[in-house]
């Protein structure tokens, strides 16, 4: 997947040009049938399908004291893309001064790059420039002005509901794994980097690998049976979300800890994704470091039961 980071790249490409523009958090089956629009466009024209999106949450610039938690860190997203087939990603770095673009400007500078624009695919809530203050009403006025079409996508639904970001956060947010999947089509991870912790863990015999979920959608807090995707393997492990109380009292940011079983690999600076399998108990407070080590073990000895369990009774994929 080519990568492209300004508007004006889009005159390297060939045309006729086919956008398929959003944020995109979390490629849910919506946002794929909208990608899936344009790329069937652009093989039926022989032209180049693009998709567009931006480097950040706009949210996050707009009004962070509201941005939601994210569903998709950028390189899940970027690895998602391009197993959907998408030949060219138009990365845009959603800044202030991006931000205060006239909506016709925007648009307007994306018709002069491309070679030429035939269509722009978007959702039926996308906005777009200073504001937000362009619409779908606006955009297909320009369409008529500058020669390119507009196809609004309507939302999937499932059980009689829009699939939507906002739906699969609540999913997410309540533990309902089942939904989210539903509404994503794929299994949900929940990824992050590995970074380095305070070594608790090993010294009381139950390494862990300490995520950097920033910013990201959180299941509730607790203990849970987890199996742990890294490249092409599929590890068996334990993760606590919350903010450990026993080791900090005073700590109010939360964390997400996973002990792998017989795994003894440094995950440091690796991108991990964790699949949620069951609840095991919700987090607790210990009198001391044995109380907790002695909990540990017996969460790891359930966690095994229920995986090995689940595994053996599991469909063929």
């Amino acid at each position: 997947m080519i990568i492209l980071r300004s508007i004006a790249d889009l005159s390297l490409l060939p045309g006729p040009v086919v956008l398929a523009a959003g944020t995109f958090d979390g490629l849910h089956l919506g946002h794929q049938a909208l990608i899936r629009s344009a790329l069937d466009e652009a093989v039926r024209i022989h032209g180049t399908a693009v998709v567009l999106s931006f480097d950040r949450h706009p949210a996050l610039l707009i009004r962070p004291e509201k941005a939601p938690r994210l569903l998709t860190r950028i390189e899940t997203k970027l690895d998602l893309l391009e197993g959907m087939g998408v030949p060219v990603l138009l990365l845009l770095e959603f800044s202030e001064e991006f931000a205060s673009q006239p909506a016709e400007v925007f648009i307007r500078n994306l018709v002069s790059a491309s070679n030429p624009l035939h269509e722009i695919c978007v959702g039926s809530q996308w906005s777009f420039g200073r504001g937000g203050t362009g619409n779908i009403a606006l955009l297909e006025k320009l369409g008529e002005e500058s020669g390119f079409s507009v196809d609004q996508i309507d939302p999937v639904e499932i059980a009689g509901k829009p699939i939507s970001s906002t739906r699969v956060r609540q999913a997410i947010a309540s533990g309902d794994f089942s939904e989210a999947a539903t509404c994503l089509g794929r299994k949900y991870l929940l990824s992050g980097r590995v970074i380095t912790g305070a070594g608790l863990g090993a010294k009381i015999g139950f390494p862990t690998a300490n995520l950097d979920v920033a910013g990201m959608q959180l299941p509730p807090d607790g203990v849970y049976a987890v199996r742990v995707h890294h490249g092409g393997s599929i590890l068996s492990g334990v993760c606590n979300i919350g903010v450990r109380p026993t080791v900090d009292p005073s700590a109010q940011h939360r964390t997400v800890e996973v002990h792998l079983f017989d795994f003894s690999e440094n995950f440091v600076g690796k991108e991990l994704g964790v699949e949620f399998i069951q609840f095991l108990r919700v987090e607790q407070k210990f009198a001391g470091l044995e109380e907790l080590k002695a909990q540990i073990a017996r969460d790891s000895e359930q966690a095994l039961r229920l995986l090995s369990s689940w595994k053996t009774s599991m469909p063929p994929s």
